[in-house]
């Protein structure tokens, strides 16, 4: 019989900002810890040295056969491509902040 495998619930596919200006792209399934990873200089080969990383833009995904999928496409994009995917992300969050919680309550 196989041993079940305890598997996370949610992947991540996130883009970071190089201290250079460059962007990367990678997938994880905890982000916070990735991008800590990331800004010791551990983790990716390519972000060696270009640390501080400020993550740009990410999204939740509840499969890993998807993040990867997403991730390959976003590695495909050109720069510009990227930007306005970033730009996007941004002015989400930023209207996720701006809008206040509705009570259910009268």
């Amino acid at each position: 019989m196989r041993d079940k495998i305890k598997r996370k619930d949610k992947f991540y596919v996130y883009i970071v900002k190089c201290k250079n200006g460059t962007y990367y792209t990678g997938y994880t399934n905890d982000l916070g810890n990735r991008i800590k990873l990331h800004n010791k200089g551990d983790g990716a080969k390519y972000l060696r040295g270009k640390s501080p990383v400020k993550l740009v833009y990410a999204k939740e995904y509840r499969y890993y056969k998807n993040v990867l999928r997403a991730e390959r496409k976003i590695k495909q994009l050109r720069r510009w491509q990227k930007q306005d995917l970033i730009k996007v992300y941004e002015q989400v969050q930023k209207s996720k902040q701006e809008t206040p919680a509705v009570s259910g309550r009268n």
